[in-house]
Parts: structure tokens; sequence; C-alpha cells
């Protein structure tokens, strides 16, 4: 199961509580998908693919050895066979059946899941956006890896959040109601039950009362911005109409009003029915920089250049 959505849209509490299911294993973000597909090929070498899963950080995070993901290869696997393989053993060493991943930057990867995992759910969860560039913009110092894309006001963060929610549910649109379900930040911290109940009828899993109760068990002294996980889930935590100012609300709403209201959300007045010619400005210099990243890290992560940046760490 892989949980889409774009960055402070509640996907981390809804990770927290996938993984207290006794069958299904959910880790922390990964990052690792992108530099592996990049560097290995459809059939990896496993050696080669060994010595880059040693240069990970994740890996160490996870506490997760690659001599024990080495039991799990087999000559021939496909690459997306190989990195499951890092997650079945993640799942394993937590007596779990079944693994999941949520990690907001793929997003910008869509087609590489589609690639990797031909065969996998997804459960994409929508915010309004406005809510969410409140906490994308108020995130402390630090904690998100800044890029050339990085949205650094309202309107920058509308672009993100505009085209990563089109592009998912474009991709819900192509692999079927089946393997795609989407859901509401909104209704989620709502009806948690009710919405853990669909996700479970979704992936066939068995609800279990005990995906509720995380708060107080979830280690955040490390994590200024998920301290919200300390206690269960909270409606209006976030809310646009009394702490986002008229300008970036208008800012937000020239590039996004009309996802905004398809998807039901109230709009400001005087909302424009499709993105402004300055939305549209916007957009196209956001699409220019992420493709420029990425074909940057493209080259990075190809060259000999990588391995000397990320030395081995076990």
């Amino acid at each position: 199961m892989i949980v889409l959505g774009v960055r402070r849209s509640g996907t981390t509490l809804l990770r927290v509580m996938l993984d207290r299911n006794s069958q299904l294993a959910v880790p922390d973000e990964s990052y690792f998908l992108p530099q592996l597909a990049h560097r290995q090929g459809n059939h990896p070498d496993l050696d080669e693919f060994l010595d880059d899963l040693r240069r990970l950080p994740t890996l160490r995070e996870w506490e997760l050895s690659p001599d024990d993901v080495r039991e799990r290869l087999r000559p021939g696997m496909t690459l997306g066979e190989a990195v499951g393989a890092v997650y079945e053993t993640y799942a394993a060493g937590r007596a779990k059946a079944r693994w999941g991943d949520k990690t907001p930057m793929y997003m910008q990867y869509l087609p590489l899941l589609e690639r990797l995992f031909p065969d996998a759910l997804y459960v994409h969860l929508i915010r309004d956006g406005r809510d969410a560039a409140l906490s994308f913009l108020q995130m402390p110092e630090g904690v998100v890896t800044k890029t050339w894309a990085h949205p650094t006001d309202a309107a920058g963060f509308a672009c993100q959040w505009r085209t990563e929610v089109a592009a998912a549910r474009q991709l819900g649109r192509r692999v079927g109601a089946a393997r795609y379900l989407e859901l509401r930040y909104e209704q989620l911290v709502a009806d948690a039950e009710g919405e853990l109940r669909r996700i479970c009828t979704f992936a066939d899993l068995a609800f279990e009362p005990e995906m509720l109760a995380y708060a107080g068990s979830v280690d955040v002294s490390q994590k200024p911005h998920q301290q919200s996980l300390r206690r269960p889930p909270t409606p209006g935590l976030r809310n646009w109409r009394n702490a986002m100012s008229p300008e970036d609300v208008a800012a937000f709403q020239e590039v996004a009003a009309d996802l905004l209201a398809n998807l039901g959300y109230e709009l400001a007045e005087a909302a424009p029915q499709e993105p402004t010619a300055r939305g549209k400005r916007r957009l196209a210099t956001y699409r220019a920089l992420t493709s420029a990243w990425r074909a940057s890290a493209y080259a990075l992560q190809r060259s000999p250049l990588w391995r000397r940046r990320h030395p081995p760490l076990s």
C-alpha cells in the first residue's frame, strides 16, 4: 500500500495509524526510490544493489541491515522486486506480513511508482491546500530539505498542491477504483474510525481499534513539526479562514481555485474559475524548476560522484 499526499496533508497521521495494524508495516519516509531507480537497471546487479543500500541513511534509521535484505534477493529480480525486499525485511522484523510506504516526495515520481510496483494499492489523502499551505509555511527551518522549487509563499505552495493532487488523481483514473482510494484529511480527523474502516475494506485488512490508540505512544521529541501526534485526531488544527491573510488566499486561488472547487472546498469570494494569467505563469515557472531539479538529481545519482558523496554506512 502506498500512501499518497502533498506535504502537510496529514499523511504522517495516516501512516502512524496504518502502521499500528498488526498486518501492515509502514515505515517513516524512505526517500531512496529515485536514487535506486536512477542507479540500477530494470534487473539490478545484486552486489551493486546491496552496495548502494549500505550507503542509504534511511536503512540505518529503520534499524535495517542490508545483510538481512540479501537473504530475500535472488538473481533475475526486477528492480521493483528488489526494492520490495527492503520493505519486506522491514515488515518481517516487526512480525508483519505486508508493507506500505508514505513519502510525499514521491508525488513527483508517480510514473516511477507505477513502474516499480505494478500491482500497488494507492491511498490518496487530500487536504484543503490552503490549510496545508499554512502548515507548510510555518514549519521550522531545517526540517525540509530545500530545492530550487521549494515553495516560499502561498502561491508557490499552491503550484505544488495543484500539480501533485491533479497528478495523483490522474493515476487513480489509470489504475481504477480497485487500486486507488481517495479520502479527505478533514473527514479523517472528524471520523477516524470510519475512514480507517474504509481503507481496511479497500486493502483487505481487518480494522483494529489499536489503530486509533497512537496518541502518547509516538516519539516526536526530535520532530517539532509533528507535535500534533501527541493528541488524538483533532479537527481544525489549521483554518485558512481565520489564519491566512486575504492576500495569500487570493494568491493561492489564482493558481488552484478550480481544483479546490472541483474537490468541493469552499472558496473565498470572487475566486477565479481557472488559473489567472499570473497563476499560469507561476505554474509554468514551478514546473520548469521542478523539472530542472529532477534532471540535476538524476545526473548526480547516475554519476560516480554519488558514491563519493554517500560512503558506506555499515
